[in-house]
């Protein structure tokens, strides 16, 4: 008598989340970067005019950029993206990119500016962070949806960015006004940046990933020599030009994007893609 072909057990039909140690590391150092600027915002006593806990914050939030630029690249290296990757990531990026500069810019400019109608302050900050948030889940669900698993380009300002330029930005009218121990009008100028980058973030408008520029890509003689002597210029005079650089970099990538279509395709591949394996595709920060 034929016997019944035994049933498999419910851990074999499983399917199996992989989970890569190195990248989602990366993506852990991003969050835990978000968290500990989060506090040093909270633990900050801007009545006394110190902000000597807004710089940590700060420089904290441009950490998490740093960590969210390699976190995908290190997971194209070893072919080791994942769903996972992806979605974690965004959670880190919500956090870091997100709440961070959102409750930064309300703490140290609007708290102050709707002192009488505190809500119109919260509502303000509040639009930068589901702006962001639907950023995130509008590219994780192209990501997705596409084959390959995301083109070599962004659709809206990416939300790394937006945080990198409110927090060198931030920065930078801080070292201006430190005898001041204040923002000043300043203060007006990030609250309309906040704005700005807010549409900015959920437009249609085309950046760049630089997926080509991973850490495997090879690049010419001159391109090579002239990034070693910013980098070094940077390194020597990071008291005196950093504060400049930082946000000057930032904005230049904001209108790369309005610029972008008016350059000719031969300029563009220049400045956007390096010699490298044609075949890598797929989300900037999937892992």
């Amino acid at each position: 008598m034929e016997r019944p072909t035994p049933k498999a057990s419910s851990a074999e039909t499983e399917p199996k989340l992989k989970i890569y140690f190195l990248p989602n590391l990366l993506t852990a150092g991003n969050l835990f970067c978000g968290f500990v600027a989060l506090t040093k915002i909270v633990e900050a006593k801007l009545e006394t005019g110190d902000f000597q806990q807004i710089k940590v914050a700060l420089g904290f939030i441009l950490l998490a950029c740093i960590f969210d630029l390699f976190d995908g690249r290190v997971a194209r290296m070893g072919g080791v993206e994942s769903p996972f990757g992806r979605e974690f990531d965004s959670l880190a990026d919500l956090i870091s990119f997100g709440a961070a500069p959102a409750f930064l810019v309300h703490r140290v400019v609007l708290k102050d500016v709707f002192e009488v109608h505190a809500e119109l302050g919260w509502f303000i900050a509040s639009i930068y962070l589901i702006c962001g948030a639907f950023r995130l889940a509008r590219f994780n669900c192209l990501a997705a949806q596409s084959p390959g698993g995301g083109s070599k380009d962004f659709l809206g300002f990416p939300i790394p960015s937006a945080a990198g330029l409110v927090a060198s930005l931030t920065l930078l009218i801080i070292q201006l006004n430190e005898k001041d121990k204040s923002i000043g009008k300043w203060g007006f100028l990030l609250a309309g940046v906040l704005l700005f980058l807010s549409a900015m973030m959920v437009s249609t408008v085309k950046y760049p990933s630089f997926k080509s520029l991973g850490l495997r890509s090879t690049s010419t003689f001159t391109k090579a020599l002239i990034a070693a002597l910013l980098l070094g210029l940077v390194l020597v005079l990071q008291e005196k030009i950093l504060f400049y650089v930082l946000p000057a970099l930032f904005t230049l990538y904001l209108v790369y994007g309005f610029i972008r279509p008016r350059i000719s395709g031969k300029v563009r591949r220049e400045i956007e893609e390096d010699e490298e394996d044609e075949d890598e595709s797929g989300s900037p920060s999937a892992h």
